[in-house]
């Protein structure tokens, strides 16, 4: 029985109303730049689009699978370090995606659960690479916003006797964990209130719904594993001061 969703004018028509409501809702809501929404539905489309025309040779070789892999995985941290407001800190951020997405996929690819074949190895790799890149940069955002709004409470610890590392820490920890709310939630109620994409997309694959659902656990414990890592990874960085915004510099005559 075929599921899949066919690409026609109704498509076209749905996607162009959800994309231009989401934009209006946005822009008189005054939740942002309504114009933000059109862009990444626009990227998304041409993105995808590019994907889907050159994704059919990437597959046929390991070699072009790989470097594929590290794109996404540049890409993503080049994001998350714009995202978090510290484009030449990319080196360290780079670092947090790495320290949750090398341990899950060695894991998942070398026990034999998940085919080192490329056509397993591209979706199972984007999914924890993307769960990764959003922790990490809800994380950092969270905690470097801490630290400057309790700039007060920081040198309140250190005057205590509190080691920098250890002040930062007790200041951004745990706001910083509540990155992890959206992958705790979405793992929790699986099943319940959602039917996420990868057990979507195997059931439109044709596989059988118990396929389905063991694919779907691994995934969602495979990314609630990479982001917790990400995430302690990164609260450490930004505690030690190598994940941090720099200050704008003052005009010269700023100081007078």
């Amino acid at each position: 029985m075929n599921g899949a969703i066919g690409f026609g004018p109704a498509l076209i028509a749905v996607l162009a109303v959800l994309t231009l409501a989401g934009a209006a809702v946005v822009r008189f809501g005054q939740l942002g730049q309504g114009r933000a929404v059109l862009v990444a539905a626009v990227r998304a489309v041409a993105q995808l689009a590019l994907v889907s025309l050159v994704i059919t040779v990437i597959l046929r070789s390991g070699w072009l699978t790989g470097l594929f892999v590290l794109a996404m995985f540049t890409i993503a941290a080049a994001t998350s370090a714009s995202r978090i407001g510290v484009p030449k800190r990319i080196g360290w951020v780079a670092l947090s995606l790495a320290s949750g997405v090398l341990p899950v996929l060695g894991l998942v690819l070398g026990s034999g659960v998940v085919p080192a074949k490329p056509i397993s190895v591209v979706p199972i790799a984007g999914i924890v690479i993307g769960g990764s890149m959003t922790a990490t940069s809800q994380a950092a955002r969270r905690a470097l916003d801490e630290l400057k709004q309790r700039r007060g409470e920081y040198e309140a610890a250190l005057a205590l006797g509190f080691l920098p590392r250890h002040a930062a820490l007790e200041i951004c920890r745990p706001s910083a964990g509540h990155a992890l709310i959206p992958a705790l939630d979405q793992t929790r109620t699986v099943g319940l209130v959602t039917l996420p994409g990868a057990y979507v997309g195997v059931l439109l694959g044709g596989a059988s719904p118990l396929q389905a659902g063991t694919t779907q656990v691994l995934v969602l414990i495979g990314l609630l594993a990479a982001e917790a890592i990400a995430v302690l990874v990164t609260v450490q960085l930004v505690a030690a001061g190598v994940v941090r915004r720099d200050e704008p510099a003052q005009p010269s005559g700023a100081a007078k």
